[in-house]
């Protein structure tokens, strides 16, 4: 079993039997995060993981309290239902995921994805450095048999062999000469003032004959993307799958942390790889590209913080496939801002959005033929304490079955050449191509 009966004994004991409170209980345990999903989630409806590039990790099942909010004030409306929530002695962190459209997914391979879901877990396990914390959440009126009898009856899986997807097509959503014309529509749409950047995205589909379970995927991704935040929410049969090289937004207290990318390159060997990342922190359509970003998010941030620094100029960062240039912007929050406050104002990002924000977002619901359901939302954790960990949802695929749909954009501005952004975007969507459509 993975969890010895002594460890459930000590849970029970501090769960007690008053049910008519919500009651939590926390243990220490050297069990990693992601074998309790590999062994859980087939038992749960709801399930989860998150890692940051550190080595940070959260995963969870079932949920003891879920929240939903949608609309153009769903981050504020999410913020008043997360106040009613008591603030647990152990500080047990919430699973939150939002979607691109503020009004959430509306195609039905995204159902039960919604525009925000805040899901405080039934089972949480929290790594962070040498010490691993499993937290356990009944709500009140609840009988704590059921959660105690799900870790009771979880059993240690070996690690998953590599990806092997056999027989599989893959096909561009839209065909990539359609996406091309729309990169084009957007380059006259700059030249003539309507905005100064917009972000256009496509998806391949990816169907296979063998079945491929994603925290199996999860479990390989991690070792292929070291630098990534990589996660997956599994919602009954579907799951959201990635590894993002983006931070969204982390935070600890009042310090927060926003690590804008864009304007990328690919990734070389040796001394070309050298030569790519100096020919990309040469370029001012790059260049030009990325102070949109940076620029935007720190004006957005002006009136939530009382101090905000950043870096004359951008540096690399290196994934395994494209490098990005990269800011961090590091501000102290106004007393009473919480992290939703900040996600409200900074999401979308001229990264994955456009800029202007609202003529962007008009131009890309014209254009775009897909819904880009969780992608380029956000994905993540936050506590009661005022800490939170959200990455950009990059490099991500959702997989129901048999089916994987990938999603990957690129910024286009008045520079942009169209044949030479797909070849981008061919390299975005290959993290995630390399272990679904493997030959």
């Amino acid at each position: 079993m993975l969890f010895p009966d002594s460890q459930l004994s000590l849970l029970a004991s501090q769960l007690g039997t008053d049910g008519s409170r919500l009651r939590s209980a926390s243990i220490s345990t050297d069990i990693e995060p992601i074998q309790l999903v590999r062994a859980g989630s087939a038992l749960s409806s709801r399930s989860s993981y998150f890692r940051t590039p550190n080595g940070e990790e959260f995963a969870t099942l079932g949920a003891a309290i879920h929240l939903r909010s949608s609309g153009v004030d769903r981050f504020a409306a999410m913020q008043s239902q997360l106040i009613d929530i008591p603030e647990l002695v152990d500080g047990a962190r919430i699973a939150i995921g939002f979607s691109f459209s503020p009004h959430g997914p509306s195609q039905p391979e995204w159902e039960g994805f919604g525009a925000v879901d805040a899901v405080l877990p039934a089972v949480g396990l929290e790594r962070t450095g040498s010490q691993t914390r499993l937290v356990v959440v009944v709500p009140s009126g609840a009988d704590v048999a059921p959660t105690l009898g799900l870790l009771a009856g979880l059993e240690w899986v070996d690690d998953p062999p590599p990806p092997d997807p056999g027989v599989h097509t893959v096909e561009s959503i839209p065909p990539s000469v359609d996406w091309q014309s729309e990169v084009a529509e957007a380059v006259g749409a700059i030249e003539q003032g309507s905005f100064a950047k917009v972000v256009l995205a496509r998806s391949v589909l990816v169907r296979s004959e063998r079945l491929t379970g994603p925290f199996d995927l999860v479990h390989h991704l991690r070792f292929a993307n070291p630098s990534s935040y990589v996660y997956a929410h599994v919602v009954g049969e579907s799951a959201f799958v990635g590894a993002s090289p983006e931070l969204l937004l982390a935070q600890g207290g009042r310090e927060i942390c926003l690590n804008p990318l864009a304007g990328s390159a690919r990734r070389g060997k040796g001394d070309d790889d050298v030569a790519v990342g100096r020919e990309l922190l040469n370029s001012g359509k790059d260049r030009a590209e990325h102070s949109i970003v940076v620029d935007d998010l720190v004006s957005r941030l002006t009136g939530l913080t009382s101090r905000i620094d950043y870096p004359d100029g951008p540096s690399l960062r290196r994934m395994a496939t494209v490098q990005h240039l990269s800011t961090e912007i590091e501000a102290t929050l106004l007393d009473g801002v919480a992290t939703l406050d900040v996600l409200r104002a900074i999401h979308p990002t001229p990264a994955v959005g456009g800029m202007p924000r609202a003529e962007a977002l008009r131009f890309i619901d014209k254009v775009e033929g897909i819904d880009r359901g969780w992608y380029s939302g956000g994905v993540g954790w936050l506590d009661p304490r005022g800490g939170a960990q959200v990455a950009l949802a990059l490099r991500c695929a959702l997989m129901t079955g048999t089916t994987s749909r990938l999603y990957a954009g690129n910024g286009i501005v008045a520079e942009s050449d169209p044949a030479a952004e797909l070849i981008e975007t061919r390299l975005k969507f290959r993290p995630m191509l390399d272990l679904l459509a493997v030959t």
